[in-house]
């Protein structure tokens, strides 16, 4: 099998519907046992480099929660100014500093693999949704800001500097920091006084 050929399947398996199903059935159970794992393998040494690569990801998601008004309005200010998934990027150094803990850079090499297609997959079943929702605006969105590469400069018609407050509480903002907070606690915590 050739690259082109291995790269076609493996987009494949992350599009295939019952896989798909699946995970989101499974996704909560997953997510638990995986926090399990980080916490009661997090080694100290790693602890604040991964502390800070989460807090960066998670300040990107935090803006999307506070710039974001899902199918309702297209999104074009605060990050995505400058970048059509910033939620992505986010949530890929959100979850790359929690895998730090581990120490194990093949692990983290993996991940990123294995992120990109779960990304550019997820990504491009969005905008096909997105498209007829928002017709040429989104056209001319997508013409003017890249899908994963930020640019320097926000784009003509939105504004870098956005945060809504009741946006950012109605997408659970709050929540998402405590859930993040309490587990570089706990992180912490076993990196640090339970071994």
């Amino acid at each position: 099998m050739n690259g082109a050929a291995m790269t076609r399947a493996v987009h494949e398996l992350f599009n295939h519907p019952a896989l798909r199903r699946t995970l989101v059935r499974l996704r909560v159970p997953l997510f638990i046992a995986l926090g399990i794992a980080l916490l009661w393998f997090a080694d100290r040494d790693w602890f604040l480099p991964a502390l800070g690569v989460s807090l960066f990801g998670e300040a990107i998601q935090l803006w999307c929660f506070a710039s974001l008004q899902k199918n309702q309005v297209l999104a074009a200010n605060g990050p995505y100014a400058l970048v059509r998934n910033p939620m992505y990027l986010g949530r890929y150094f959100l979850l790359l500093g929690m895998l730090m803990l581990l120490g194990n850079g093949w692990l983290l090499a993996a991940f990123t693999i294995v992120y990109y297609f779960y990304m550019v997959n997820r990504v491009r079943r969005e905008e096909a949704l997105l498209a007829p929702t928002f017709g040429e605006a989104y056209a001319r969105y997508c013409a003017a800001v890249p899908r994963f590469v930020p640019r320097l400069t926000p784009h003509s018609g939105g504004r870098i500097a956005f945060f809504d407050r009741d946006t950012f509480l109605r997408n659970h903002g709050l929540r998402n920091l405590a859930q993040v907070t309490a587990f570089y606690a706990l992180a912490g915590y076993f990196a640090f006084l339970a071994h």
